[in-house]
Parts: C-alpha cells; structure tokens; sequence
C-alpha cells in the first residue's frame, strides 16, 4: 500500500450526516476562526427558517468541560411566566444552529419550553481550532455544557430539563443523557450513531480488511498533518457528479439550496478534517444506552430513511420506558425540516408529560 493517503479514497461505509465521507484535501473548505470565534457571532435573524412572532430570542455564548466557548440561539416563549421546562437541541451532524436544530428549539418554544440550540465545538460560530473537526467525546460534552448552561438561567427550573438530537446528534444526545442524570427525557430524531456507521459502515457492511486499510490510511495522514503543521480536508460535501443514491441527492436538496443552505454549515459545501475518523471508529457511544432508564427515550424515524435500522436498533437495546414512532413516507431529511412530517406535537405532549413540574 502507498505510503501516502489517496486523494480520492473511499472511506467505506462511512457518513457525516449522511454523506460519504472521502479521503482528499480541500483546504478551502474550512472557516477560518476569524470566522467562526466567540466574539463574532451575527446578530442578524441568518436562519433558514422564518422567525416565529411567538417567540424570544437571544443569541447566547456558554463553555463546555474542556474550555472551549459555544454559541447558541436561545428561543423562549414571549408570553411566559415563573420557571419553564427547559430542552437543549443540536444536530444534524455538519449543520449549524440556523438549521434545523433551531427550527426544533425554535417550535419547541412556541410549545412552552425554553429551548437552546447551538453550535457544536470547532464548527459554526463555536469556538475551538483546528475548524471543522469532531469528536465523539467533546460533542457529547457539548449537550451536557447545554444543560449547564439552562440550569443556570433565570428561566428555566433546572429540574425539568430535556434533550433532543437530530440525525448524527440524536447518537450523542443518547450518550450524554446516559451519563447525565440531570436530564428527565431524551428525543432522538431520524437519528445516526456516527460511531457506529464510520466504525462499521452502513448496515455494518465495513470488512476487517477495509477497517484496516482506512485505519492505516488516516494514521498516515497524520504524519503529513503533522509536517504542514495544519490539517488536511475532505472535498467539499454534498456536491453531486451524477449516479449518486437516493439519500444523497436528498442531502444535496437540504444543505446546497435555499431550502437548508448556510454558509457555515460543514455540509454545505465545506468539510470535516479527513482525520475526523478516528476516534468515531475506537470509541461507541451508545454502549450504556440501557442506563437512560427509567428516563424515557423517545426516537422518531421516517418510514423510508436509509437510516431507520439506527432508531430500531437503539430502541431494541434501551430499556422501558421507550417508544419508537415511525412516520409514514417520510425519508432522512425529511425529519429535518418538514413541518407535516416532523411530529412537534408528539414531542411536545412527551416533554410535557416528562418535564412536568
């Protein structure tokens, strides 16, 4: 095998947010933190949704464990009154807060809850450096920062507080909430386990070998990292070349028209670091989701998503109380963002039975 990673490598099996991951460099494809850093957050409404007349909002800034400062969109009901239940939303994976996660804070807020949806570190207006990088312990620290972050506010009563994921998030948001027991309820929408789909590939058809070669490709490329002294970059997401799946033109439909499109978002033609792999494939996040219990989880999954087999199968290892809803018709994407698909009021009626005081 050559020493050196192949430009254009396919990373088997592997997603962000539902597209291919690829072996290549694309140094344009980052935000430069003068971009990004805590102190240059837009305070104009740039989200890809309208603004609801029904609902507050600020725009927030919060540090997580590791000391890294993330920027939020904090939406509460205009007419409000004593302490509200609290939810923290993120997702999907390589979109931003004026996505889809702040349309969900945003409708949830219109339901009677305070409801904060962020950034994610090293993506976005958060901060954090090296741009466009994950991981799955950070990310998972980064809702817990969120319930910090509500359990201080004046607001918010810290006991009735919820959280919800979106897609590559919905896997994190299940990992923090079975360490934190602070959190009363859990919703994860059209939800990925990353750790799982880069680890084993879709329908965990990644062989020993392709793990290995991968492995070995991505160890290499950090010794090249390391020489440049900053890293390398996937090619830009969610470009179409023809005869690309389903899924993927649906991803193209969100991320790169004016549907779903954001300047900042990973997905929208940006990219993550191609080492971004690695610690997805060592470290699974959803080993101790039976230790939600007796919390409830609720997931929520499009009849005809590629992705279903994730919500079904997290619903099979979790414990009571749990509940599966699956929506008739609906693909991955359309969870993001179709107001007659995503069922609001289900989640709301759930957070309201779960966080009631």
């Amino acid at each position: 095998m050559n020493d050196h990673v192949s430009r254009r490598t396919l990373l088997q099996g592997s997603v962000a947010a539902g597209t291919v991951i690829m072996l290549g460099v694309g140094s344009s494809s980052a935000q430069s933190a003068s971009d990004t850093g805590e102190n240059t957050m837009s305070q104009d409404w740039d989200k890809v949704f309208p603004r609801s007349e029904n609902v507050d909002h600020e725009k927030v800034t919060f540090t997580n464990r590791y000391g890294i400062i993330l920027s939020g969109d904090l939406y509460l009901p205009k007419d409000r009154s004593g302490s509200l239940p609290a939810i923290v939303v993120a997702g999907p994976f390589g979109a931003v807060k004026e996505q889809s996660s702040g349309l969900y804070a945003q409708t949830m807020a219109e339901r009677g809850f305070v409801a904060l949806a962020f950034d994610p570190s090293y993506t976005g207006e958060s901060g954090g450096e090296p741009r466009n990088v994950a991981s799955p312990d950070i990310s998972t620290e980064d809702f817990m920062a969120g319930v910090d972050y509500l359990g201080l506010h004046a607001a918010v009563d810290r006991e009735r507080i919820g959280v919800i994921g979106i897609c590559g998030w919905g896997g994190m948001a299940l990992s923090a909430v079975a360490v934190d027991k602070r959190v009363k309820a859990v919703a994860a929408s059209t939800m990925y386990d990353m750790t799982r789909v880069m680890s084993q590939g879709y329908d965990d058809s990644m062989t020993p070998e392709q793990r290995a070669q991968v492995l070995e490709q991505l160890s290499r490329q950090r010794w090249e990292d390391a020489a440049d002294g900053v890293p390398a970059y996937q090619p830009p997401y969610n470009e179409l070349h023809g005869g690309e799946a389903q899924f993927l033109v649906d991803y193209h439909d969100y991320y790169m028209t004016p549907r779903g499109y954001h300047a900042r978002a990973v997905n929208s033609g940006n990219a993550w670091t191609i080492t971004t792999p690695l610690p997805f494939m060592n470290l699974p996040i959803l080993t101790h989701i039976a230790e939600i219990a007796p919390r409830p989880i609720l997931l929520i999954h499009g009849e005809n998503a590629h992705s279903r087999y994730f919500s079904e199968d997290a619903y099979a290892a979790a414990a009571e109380p749990k509940e599966l809803v699956i929506i008739p018709g609906a693909n991955h994407v359309d969870l993001y963002d179709r107001m007659d698909k995503i069922p609001f009021d289900r989640l709301a009626s759930f957070f309201g039975e779960h966080l009631a005081a």
